[in-house]
């Protein structure tokens, strides 16, 4: 399957806390949109890795991805190795992506920072015409755009999405990891720091405060990564009326 649209992250919900309202708009406008998750968050203090995995296949109908996989490596192990390249190298020359959101560069949990990396090299090698990867598609491939998504640590974004029209599917699609998110107030499971409704409430704050600073209602950040973003027209500018 050709995707228009591949995002790659760290952990099972990663893409949901920090693109999924940008996902949810690209595919609702009929953009061909997967999720790579690298590992099961087999690590994670609160549910199970089956759990995680069933929230996940739920987060994806809610999006309305085309495909959703898991790369299996491990949780809290992700290292910038020719093996774990490889990895991504077989789904990325399987999907053929145009656009590719990838992890923060620098972030509180090293996952998120080491995921960025390793899928960065992923992507370079990806195109290298006499790279031979076992059980890969021979023919090479990059994408042509990548864009960082914005996690724990806050950047100075190139651009701001607005996301809307899509902030209440952002939040079903969170939700659906029951397990970590949104917790009630007498749940009996284990406290983490992304477990307490003050941290979702947090969540929308930040969609706030981002659509604010485009005049939008919601928004979400991206830095886009590799240079200048190209441009043959202006009409991106001539779509919008930030009030500033």
């Amino acid at each position: 399957m050709k995707l228009d649209v591949l995002a790659i992250a760290a952990h099972p919900d990663d893409v949901e806390l920090c693109c999924a309202g940008t996902l949810a708009a690209l595919a609702r406008s009929g953009k061909k949109v997967g999720v790579l998750d690298l590992t099961r968050g087999e690590m994670g203090t609160r549910g199970t890795p089956e759990l995680r995995l069933d929230e996940a296949r739920k987060a994806a109908d809610i999006l309305g991805l085309a495909v959703r996989e898991n790369a299996g490596l491990p949780d809290c192990g992700l290292e910038n190795t020719v093996p774990h390249r490889e990895v991504i190298i077989r789904f990325i020359r399987r999907f053929r992506p145009d656009i590719c959101f990838v992890n923060a560069p620098e972030d509180r949990h090293p996952d998120h920072r080491n995921a960025a990396q390793l899928t960065l090299d992923a992507l370079f090698y990806s195109g290298i015409t006499k790279l031979e990867v076992t059980g890969a598609d021979p023919e090479p491939w990059r994408p042509r755009h990548i864009l960082h998504f914005m996690q724990h640590w806050p950047f100075e974004p190139t651009f701001v999405f607005d996301i809307t029209d899509t902030i209440r599917i952002k939040e079903k699609a969170i939700r659906a990891f029951a397990s970590q998110f949104d917790a009630p107030e007498d749940d009996e499971g284990p406290q983490t720091y992304v477990s307490s409704k003050r941290f979702f409430e947090a969540l929308r704050g930040r969609a706030r405060e981002y659509g604010q600073q485009i005049g939008v209602d919601f928004g979400e950040p991206f830095l886009y990564y590799g240079g200048p973003v190209p441009l043959r027209s202006l009409d991106v500018l001539f779509s919008s009326r930030p009030e500033r």
